[in-house]
């Protein structure tokens, strides 16, 4: 394959992983997307053709913003059942939103991002909600992310830090030093905090899902409403999230 064509499938490949990140703040549009890569727009516009001619890509001509296409829902089904044991997983955050009663969420760390494979909402009065089922997140950017970075090498944390520093400004308190400091907490402490970081009011308490447990690159996280996380609150839901990830490995083994 000649280098151009090389070139043009990781644009497409970078393109569709921004629309799965859009967001209400940041729109899958044309103009939002050219930006994003400082391309032309009719280069953009080229490849999103492409991709909505494939399905692997939507348009909806009234908000001029693009989706993730069915197609790439069905190579998805094709990856699940035979490469990742999902469906086992998924029980971890059900159980968490159970017994904490806040919301719980599945992660994996994919490239320079944490994707949100699962989410089970839990029973609590106010109920936060930072992300949804395909939506990605830079590693680091939350509990369940900086629990994932936490996991790679030191080299390795560095690359990202370099490569996401200039998008961490849509976070409310979020920069490359006291993201180095959290992984640092997480590796000393086997879990991730996340305080009204990456929104004022958001807490979040994430776990790495451990290799003997599971497929690696995979975590655990619980979100809650900043007031909610008291002492004793986060000291129990630290103690529910280990006991039901050995649990999980107990049943596993």
């Amino acid at each position: 394959m000649s280098q151009e064509g090389t070139q043009a499938i990781r644009r497409a490949v970078a393109i569709l992983t921004r629309i799965a990140r859009a967001t209400e703040d940041a729109p899958a549009t044309l103009s939002a997307i050219a930006t994003s890569f400082d391309l032309p727009k009719s280069t953009v516009h080229r490849i999103l053709k492409s991709l909505t001619d494939t399905d692997l890509a939507t348009y909806d001509p009234v908000t001029r913003r693009y989706g993730i296409g069915l197609l790439c829902y069905e190579l998805g089904l094709a990856v699940t059942d035979r490469v990742v044991d999902i469906a086992g997983l998924r029980s971890l955050p059900e159980r968490l939103a159970r017994k904490t009663g806040i919301t719980a969420y599945l992660m994996r760390r994919s490239g320079l991002e944490a994707v949100c494979l699962a989410k089970a909402e839990g029973t609590s009065v106010i109920r936060v909600m930072p992300v949804d089922v395909g939506q990605r997140r830079l590693l680091g950017a939350g509990a369940g992310a900086t629990a994932l970075l936490s996991e790679l090498g030191d080299a390795d944390v560095e690359r990202v830090l370099a490569a996401i520093k200039p998008e961490l400004g849509q976070y409310a308190d979020l920069t490359v030093e006291n993201i180095r400091q959290n992984v640092a907490k997480a590796r000393a402490a086997g879990y991730a905090i996340s305080d009204r970081q990456v929104y004022s009011s958001t807490f979040g308490l994430g776990m790495c899902i451990p290799a003997s447990v599971g497929p690696p690159g995979f975590a655990v996280s619980l979100a809650a409403y900043g007031p909610d996380a008291t002492p004793e609150n986060v000291r129990e839901w630290i103690s529910v999230m280990s006991s039901e990830i050995a649990r999980f490995r107990d049943e596993r083994a």
